[in-house]
């Protein structure tokens, strides 16, 4: 299957569809792709779209070049001399970042897909929180992670405090939000925050491996899985085992495990056709 290039309408994001996988790469190498308003307004638009499109089976996220995201574009703060409002009134500005967070961060924490950061570089601030709130995260051994918020005067964005703390505890979250240390790759991988660390080179393939992974998979259990696990975050354990009932024989009914049944008792892999 041939690869779809996507208008996102913007150069700061690009966007390709290929075997069921949509890659959107944040596109600011210069700024180490901090996120633009033209950024996060297509990130928005295309995470909106690829959650009803069948032909989307996982979403990766990362950046040009050699950095994931550095955050916010805090160059263009200080040339505004505002880093929040600009134009818009108080109310209006917190309303606007509520909006984004939770149609970018929050769409691909809580879609029913999986979703996958690939960390060439650094992943700071907002890029952080972006790459947290993925399913997945694999890094390049080159890369690091830090939450920067303590060294712009910010208290955090982009739901990085809930992500963070449910990854690490509250305790390590404090210690890298308050003194914004750089976590390295390895050390993200013992903490929990990466699921795979490998070298720059081999960045770029074994993405597209693990993508083409869960884009084969079944998709009907993946949706079930993802929202059992994210309700299993906040829920008691009756509320868990009820969910995970209701979960259970829903996807005994699918094509998918009719098939995956079939090809355990013939001793072969599963075709998985997302229904």
């Amino acid at each position: 299957m041939q690869s779809k290039e996507i208008d996102t309408g913007t150069g700061d994001l690009l966007a390709v569809q290929e075997e069921g996988v949509l890659t959107l790469t944040l596109n600011r190498p210069d700024a180490r792709n901090a996120l633009s308003r033209p950024m996060t307004r297509a990130l928005a638009e295309q995470l909106a779209h690829a959650e009803f499109d069948r032909e989307v089976k996982c979403i990766v996220l990362t950046g040009a070049g050699k950095a994931f995201c550095a955050g916010g574009d805090v160059k263009g703060m200080a040339a505004r001399g505002d880093g929040t409002v600009g134009d818009l009134t108080l109310d209006e500005a917190i309303h606007v970042q509520r909006d984004n967070q939770r149609a970018t961060a929050g769409k691909l924490f809580k879609m029913p897909k999986p979703t996958l950061a690939a960390l060439p570089g650094p992943a700071a601030g907002a890029g952080l929180s972006l790459a947290l709130a993925c399913d997945l995260r694999i890094m390049s051994s080159s890369a690091f992670m830090t939450t920067a918020f303590a060294r712009v005067g910010f208290a955090g964005d982009y739901g990085g405090t809930y992500f963070l703390t449910q990854l690490v505890g509250s305790a390590k979250a404090r210690e890298f939000y308050y003194l914004s240390e750089r976590v390295r790759a390895e050390e993200a991988l013992q903490l929990g925050l990466a699921n795979w660390v490998c070298e720059p080179e081999e960045l770029e393939e074994r993405t597209r491996g693990i993508a083409g992974r869960l884009a084969g998979g079944p998709t009907v259990a993946y949706r079930y899985m993802k929202e059992n696990l994210n309700r299993a975050m906040h829920g008691d354990v009756d509320d868990c085992l009820d969910l995970e009932a209701t979960h259970h024989v829903h996807c005994g009914q699918t094509e998918d495990h009719r098939e995956a049944a079939k090809a355990f008792a013939e001793k072969r892999e599963p075709v998985f056709k997302g229904r």
